[in-house]
């Protein structure tokens, strides 16, 4: 008895599986190729191409440093009303256009304001009665 109901099961599972497959019959399956049709191909009008010169440099090459300067700071993009505003308001005529040569320069006369205004300055925000400095001794 044992034997006919493992066999039962054995072949009840082998048709059960077999008619998951179905064989590939009756189905009509999409052609993979035949979805999208290709594009002619066109040739260009313009033959008028120079090839480029030995040594000459590439005529769309751009230095490395000028694409760093350009993902940086914007490249030659016009400003918008707005921020040619602000740098205008923010004094733009009157900039001095070699600071950033002058700021690390040792010459430059620096202050020591001290630790009170480094507290100050670190001090947390609020309406101002929590905030306190310690004066050194």
């Amino acid at each position: 008895m044992r034997k006919l109901v493992s066999i039962a099961t054995g072949l009840g599972l082998a048709v059960l599986l077999s008619g998951c497959a179905h064989g590939g019959r009756g189905h009509a399956r999409p052609d993979e190729f035949a979805v999208a049709r290709a594009a002619p191909l066109v040739i260009p009008p313009d033959f008028s191409l120079t090839p480029p010169q030995p040594g000459a440099a590439r005529a769309n090459d751009v230095s490395p440093n000028a694409q760093a300067l350009d993902a940086l700071f914007g490249g030659r993009a016009q400003r918008s009303a707005s921020e040619s505003a602000t740098v205008d308001a923010a004094g733009a005529d009157n900039a001095d256009p070699g600071i950033r040569s002058d700021v690390g320069d040792p010459g430059t006369n620096v202050v020591d304001k001290g630790t009170t205004t480094r507290d100050i300055v670190a001090a947390p925000e609020g309406d101002g009665q929590d905030a306190r400095t310690s004066t050194p001794r």
